[in-house]
């Protein structure tokens, strides 16, 4: 069974910093490409980061240069780095996993369509 568990959600003024873990079981990072994707009330679920098999990482519009991704293969998570945090970024964070076959090592997607697995959500407020 697979299983996305993200933590690291909170409170924080704007301007602060948080850092988001998501872990996987049943399926490796190394063999899956991956993305998070955010939601908040009222609106769509909006693309956030994502990680291609080999570490090749994308970034949406609205947090590149803020954001950035890394992995630990050891703990087999994913690590969200969110700097300069503003209270636009205040929405439900999820992991997701592709989990599908053959995927490139170089390949990332931001089309939630593109997505199998994904975990609960971790809460994400960012306060004027």
């Amino acid at each position: 069974q697979v299983q996305l568990v993200e933590s690291g959600g909170g409170l924080v003024q704007a301007g602060g910093s948080l850092k988001l873990s998501c872990a996987a079981s049943g399926r490796s990072f190394t063999s899956d490409p991956m993305a998070w994707f955010r939601q908040a009330p009222g609106k769509e679920r909006e693309f956030v980061a994502a990680m291609s098999r080999s570490g090749r990482t994308g970034y949406g519009d609205s947090v590149k240069g803020r954001f950035a991704l890394s992995r630990d293969d050891a703990k087999n998570t994913v690590y969200l780095q969110m700097n300069s945090l503003e209270p636009e970024d205040t929405a439900v964070y999820y992991c997701a996993l592709a989990g599908g076959p053959n995927f490139s090592t170089l390949t990332y997607y931001t089309d939630e369509r593109k997505f199998r697995y994904w975990g609960q959500g971790t809460q994400v407020t960012v306060s004027p």
